[in-house]
């Protein structure tokens, strides 16, 4: 199958973009499902299990498949780690878990403690924890799926397409096409979806984890606040990106 990476240059990925602008995100992943046969969705364990559900329905539609993953850093929430499991029995899927390098970490953590985010940023464990697996996680296939949302952080994310080229990770020179089928939807329209359709969540969300990452780095954000309030919350607003999207700090 010809794939949408082969056969398009970055101004066609641009026009796609633009064609599935405004369209639903089960149209956006229909899309991804029909042109990618080597098609994976990044899933967290947070309320981007919109996506393992959307695409559920849309596979079993087209007769296509697709695969999940999820990062587990080591650091995850104890709840978290159940709900990916829900998950996974409820749609019998497998979700495979890529894990950071164990000596990266005890070499971090033995050079600089547990913490150590706290005090010189996040990007370095974030880089060992989820970027270095985030790559072989994408090494075999030719697309991927995430859950971003433009009004997750409008520092970061308020220009991002529902499909573009990721140059950060691919193979043989070609970069990835991302697909990000929930751009245009706010965090209401995500949670009417998992209501309509008695979608499973984590717990942590009734908890006031309106984000949820890793253990340390997250905390339950109180009323008003907006939901990326409650991840690092000790950096920069315009910064809170852990390195998988990296795309948009230089956007």
């Amino acid at each position: 199958m010809t794939t949408i990476a082969s056969a398009f240059d970055a101004t066609q990925i641009e026009a796609t973009a633009a064609r599935l602008a405004r369209s639903h995100p089960a149209d956006i992943i229909a899309e991804a499902l029909t042109h990618f046969d080597q098609l994976t969705i990044s899933f967290s364990g947070a309320e981007d299990v919109v996506l393992v559900d959307l695409a559920s329905r849309e596979a079993a539609r087209l007769d296509r498949t697709f695969q999940v993953f999820s990062l587990d850093t080591g650091r995850l929430h104890p709840e978290t780690l159940e709900f990916i499991q829900r998950v996974r029995d409820h749609y019998d899927i497998p979700i495979e878990a890529y894990f950071p390098q164990s000596e990266a970490v005890e070499t971090l953590v033995r050079e600089k403690g547990l913490f150590s985010f706290r005090a010189d940023g996040h990007g370095e464990c974030c880089g060992i924890r989820k970027v270095e697996p985030l790559g072989r996680a994408l090494a075999d296939v030719d697309a991927y799926i995430t859950g971003q949302r433009r009004d997750q952080s409008p520092g970061t994310r308020a220009e991002i397409p529902v499909v573009q080229l990721d140059p950060g990770f691919g193979r043989d020179a070609n970069p990835l096409v991302k697909f990000n089928p929930l751009a245009n939807w706010t965090s209401a329209q995500v949670w009417q979806h998992i209501m309509a359709y008695n979608v499973p969540y984590n717990p942590l969300h009734d908890q006031g984890f309106k984000s949820i990452g890793c253990a340390p780095c997250t905390r339950a954000t109180h009323p008003g606040e907006h939901e990326r309030a409650g991840r690092w919350w000790w950096e920069e607003a315009t910064q809170k990106e852990c390195g998988l999207h990296s795309i948009n700090l230089e956007r």
